[in-house]
């Protein structure tokens, strides 16, 4: 028999009761290191979770492999209590780039933030807010007019960017999603896939009628008058799924749910 592909596994949970059950059962099951001794994680919850444990161990080498006990779980493993460590060692890699948002503020302030899933412009006031995207340094959309505008990768194109009718990517798919909240002008612009080794430019105009936030996943800035957004390929996380994850299948049935 060969050695186990992972032997000193740390479990992180979404910290519901149903989590933290599972991974007290794993825990005296298989035992557990701390983080700076492992060489996996195991997240048990749902997509936020995993989104939480990306961004946690992102710059420690550390593959996650997730296993679902929470609410939404496109990117979770099955539960199973048997088998962790041979499900370990036949899991497949995907690594995952997080998009490096840079964002700069009607003071002048600039911000940078990592995001896995997606960076998001959103109005802050009644006004609709008013945009104008480039990509690569060529002006694509000269006005946009709408409550925001999400840039999202494969890994977050489930989430939010699912919600305003944008576009799934498969995980591994080398394209962004422009996608548009609730556009006024022009109406029929659903957004747009751009290649993932693009910039994405986005200025706000009349920033001070129509004031605008930008968000990283969880890391906000108000305010801002540009945004930036491409992939940092300089920084990854290495994500665990079962041969038989089936999320392709799961992305198929999401596009044909109504």
């Amino acid at each position: 028999m060969s050695e186990p592909r992972f032997q000193r596994i740390a479990f992180v949970s979404s910290q519901t009761p149903e989590a933290d059950a599972a991974r007290e059962r794993l825990v005296a099951r298989y035992g557990m290191v701390a983080e700076e001794e492992a060489d996996v994680v195991v997240a048990l919850g749902g997509d936020g979770l995993m989104l939480q444990t990306l961004h946690r161990f992102r710059e420690r080498d550390l593959p996650i492999y997730g296993m679902h006990r929470g609410s939404v779980g496109f990117l979770m493993n099955t539960y199973r209590e048997e088998g962790l460590a041979e499900r370990l060692t036949a899991a497949q890699s995907v690594t995952i780039h997080p998009l490096m948002m840079e964002a700069v503020t009607s003071s002048g302030m600039r911000h940078r933030a990592p995001a896995f899933n997606e960076v998001s412009l959103l109005r802050q006031s009644y006004q609709a807010a008013k945009l104008r995207i480039s990509i690569d340094g060529k002006m694509r959309l000269e006005e946009l007019i709408c409550d925001g505008v999400i840039v999202a990768t494969p890994a977050g194109s489930t989430a939010y960017n699912l919600s305003a009718h944008g576009p799934i990517l498969p995980l591994g798919t080398a394209l962004l999603a422009l996608t548009p909240i609730s556009p006024f002008r022009p109406r029929r612009w659903r957004g747009a896939l751009v290649p993932d080794r693009a910039r994405i430019d986005i200025a706000v105009m009349e920033a001070d009628k129509r004031p605008v936030s930008a968000a990283a996943d969880h890391f906000e800035v108000r305010d801002i008058i540009a945004v930036s957004a491409r992939l940092d390929t300089t920084s990854s996380v290495d994500m665990l799924f079962d041969p038989d994850h089936g999320l392709d299948e799961r992305i198929l049935r999401e596009q044909f749910v109504y």
